[in-house]
């Protein structure tokens, strides 16, 4: 076990050294084959769906290219370019570091079993391959773009190829499926030397692409055309002196400089070079040094970034936020209830207890002052608070504001989001409220044209009635409902297990659960065939399911004459893992391509807001998951032009004079009309401001207008222009703007 722990150190240090050289010779293949940055523009995007280690390989090509003119931003490169090869290198890259950090942290617990040790030595072997592949694919690149005859037939005696790889990933895997872990460290060793000599040959080609001709001739003393007695041909054309990167240019120097002072003809320049990046030679460990102080000098690090599972929205993000919460707001409003707003955080012992497994993800505040406070979890519980507090026997309210959960981010689940609720409180007719909120979350999903969805409802206490009749002892009812809640995500032989192994069900009782959660279908024909079959008896003669039955059957009545009950599910496994539910619970998914999970919840909780109080006001409410419906709403705005302004007109100020398009637009701010100015010599930079901007219309004023009294008016769209006297500038203006708003 000492000899494998020891070897998998070594390979854990040459690994780590490996995915920083790397990095160096990808952004130099970068610059010589002028390849497409934009698949490095990688940011955080605050839910966990871009890995860090994927944003960090990005960074460090970004700050090795920084100042660069040979690569770009945008596909101007060569057609030959293999640009996947290119577009890959992030994620390939990315995870082979977490490979190289798995790998690293088992190694430092010293007890570890030989099995923990092979897998993550086996998982590296696999990163390796794909690091090693997307390296020769650039490496050959490099060699067609190369100006020195000669390399490629010294690259061809290597015999470097993907099969070599694939042979010896084969090796690696059936040792390990043997359980013969020394050898498989050293299969993985013979793959990690492969990859190596591959990365190291890609440095070379690229260096040739870059420097070679004026190396080759400056190290021949300047003679230009043949180079050590006609062995190697350089072109004699003197290539144009082209600006590298400023982290790619030091490397650059630091190879050059190396290369000066050694042998003479171009297999000894190669077979320096590779000696260069040997980890076992002399002077490596001073190369990797130079390209960890490059790295870690990288002024983008030290800028403030947004905690995690938290993002900050763009304007053409805001735009489309801003018109989801006027859609909403529009018609919560036509369901006459009012606003509400509350702190964004309140008392602990507010929260505590109120949503049950789930409380261990409410966010605790530092004691400030003797008060033992946390963030809001959500908006339901301080809408309780509210109405006991206040002596409030009915309130039709709805709240849209920030909530936090101490949560794992991932796509589309963060720890600050915003939440979209209606809530209904009071005595009404029975399964009034809950028809209307069911209603509304349905005229919401319509309104924001998301795409197909449906709303699976199910009521609490028929789920009650199922555990009890199933042989689930009360106390374990809260507990159960969260594992069966999970049967949208797992199968249900999964949940079972947990109920059985976690929570100490017998395998009896969780077969049975499974009889009856697997029931799904319309509302009112799945409600018919239940009151009619087997399952129907069983819950007939307990008295809450019974009268859950009788609940859903009004509420599905009220839904079909609503016309909205196409979009309603009955699902006998949704369980809403909070505790303050009390009757009908349901719960909205989208069915589109972009996979978001629960995009709006809700249900009855007709006990919570007495627990504040004296009196019980029952309550039912509904909460709109907006921010994976805006991710919905992003993803369709994709391909469509998105205005991140409002903007009616452009004042366009040819000249210098601040003071006359001070005077004009705001004439217009004036009249309520949406401008803005802008003042420069040139007109098309105007135009183009305009265009990109998607501002409809221009108002050009120069020297010639200043003096004649006139204004140029201009639409955008069909590029007509015409003269207006400045005096009518605001009716012309407000004529057009009413017929096109």
């Amino acid at each position: 076990m000492s000899s494998l722990l020891e070897s998998c150190k070594l390979m854990d240090q040459s690994s780590s050294a490996l995915s920083t050289v790397a990095i160096a010779s990808a952004a130099l293949s970068c610059e010589a084959a002028r390849a497409n940055l934009s698949a490095f523009d990688l940011t955080d995007s605050g839910d966990g769906s871009v890995s860090k280690e994927d944003i960090g390989v990005s960074s460090d090509i970004k700050v090795l290219l920084n100042g660069s003119k040979l690569a770009v931003s945008s596909n101007k490169g060569d057609d030959k370019v293999n640009t996947d090869s290119f577009s890959k290198i992030p994620v390939v890259y990315g995870n082979v570091r977490e490979a190289v950090k798995s790998l690293h942290s088992v190694i430092r617990v010293v007890s570890n079993s030989g099995e923990k040790l092979g897998g993550k030595v086996l998982h590296l072997c696999f990163e390796l391959r794909n690091l090693g592949e997307g390296s020769l694919e650039r490496v050959r690149s490099n060699l067609g773009s190369v100006g020195v005859e000669g390399l490629k037939g010294i690259f061809e005696k290597e015999c470097l190829s993907e099969e070599s790889l694939r042979n010896g990933v084969k090796l690696a895997v059936e040792a390990g499926l043997e359980k013969d872990y020394v050898k498989l460290v050293k299969d993985v060793e013979l793959v990690l030397g492969i990859v190596w000599k591959i990365v190291s040959w890609e440095a070379v080609t690229a260096f040739f692409v870059l420097e070679g001709v004026e190396f080759l001739n400056e190290k021949s003393g300047g003679k230009g055309g043949e180079f050590d007695g006609g062995n190697v041909k350089a072109e004699k054309k003197k290539k144009k002196k082209v600006l590298l990167g400023k982290g790619t240019s030091v490397i650059v120097e630091m190879i050059k400089d190396r290369l000066m002072s050694k042998g003479e003809g171009l297999e000894k320049i190669v077979e320096e070079f590779l000696s260069f990046l040997d980890p076992k030679s002399a002077d490596f460990d001073g190369l990797l040094k130079k390209v960890k102080e490059i790295l870690e000098s990288n002024e983008s690090r030290r800028i403030p970034k947004t905690p995690k599972g938290t993002r900050d929205f763009a304007k053409e993000q805001m735009t489309i936020r801003k018109k989801a919460f006027s859609i909403i707001t529009k018609v919560f409003e036509r369901h006459c209830a009012t606003a509400l707003d509350t702190p964004a955080f309140e008392l602990k012992e507010t929260l505590t207890g109120k949503y049950g497994e789930d409380s261990k993800l409410i966010y605790d505040l530092a004691d400030q002052g003797g008060e033992l406070c946390s963030l809001r979890y959500d908006l339901t519980v301080p809408f309780s608070r509210y109405v006991a507090m206040n002596g409030l026997t009915s309130f039709k309210r709805y709240h849209i504001d920030k909530v936090w959960r101490r949560d794992n981010p991932s796509k589309g689940r963060y720890r600050e989001f915003y939440q979209c609720d209606f809530d209904i409180a009071g005595q009404y007719e029975k399964m009034g409220p809950d028809f209307e909120v069911v209603r509304i979350l349905s005229e919401v999903l319509n309104a924001l044209n998301i795409g197909d969805y449906e709303i699976k409802l199910n009521h609490r206490k028929l789920l009650d009635g199922v555990l009890e009749i199933c042989g689930v002892p009360p106390a374990k009812f809260r507990t159960i409902c969260s594992s069966i809640d999970k049967l949208d995500k797992q199968s249900f032989e999964q949940v079972k297990k947990e109920m059985v192994e976690e929570k100490g069900l017998s395998v009896e009782t969780a077969d049975k659960i499974g009889t009856f959660v697997k029931i799904r279908g319309p509302p009112l024909e799945l409600l018919s065939k239940i009151m009619g079959g087997t399952e129907g008896s069983e819950l007939l003669k307990h008295n809450a399911s019974k009268e859950a039955l009788g609940d859903l059957s009004i509420l599905f009545d009220a839904l079909y004459k609503s016309r909205c009950i196409d979009k309603v599910v009955f699902d006998l496994s949704l369980a809403r893992g909070l505790d303050y539910y009390t009757g009908v619970i349901f719960e909205a998914a989208f069915k589109g391509g972009v996979q978001v999970g629960s995009i709006g919840a809700g249900g009855r909780y007709d006990n919570l807001i007495g627990n504040f109080g004296t009196k019980q006001v029952p309550a039912v409410g509904m909460s709109l998951g907006i921010e994976r419906v805006l991710t919905i709403m992003e993803e369709k705005a994709q391909n469509q032009a998105v205005r991140a302004t409002e903007t009616q007109v452009l004042v366009a100020v040819l000249g210098d004079k601040l003071a006359v398009a001070a005077e004009l637009v705001s004439e217009l701010w004036d009249v309520d009309i949406k401008a803005e100015y802008k003042v420069h010599k040139k007109v098309m930079k105007h135009i183009e401001y305009a265009i990109d901007s998607k501002i409809p219309w221009m108002v050009i004023v120069g020297e010639r207008e200043l003096n004649e009294g006139i204004v140029k008016l201009k639409n955008i769209e069909t590029t007509n222009e015409e003269v207006i006297p400045r005096s009518n500038l605001v009716g012309e203006l407000q004529q057009r703007l009413k017929l096109n708003p």
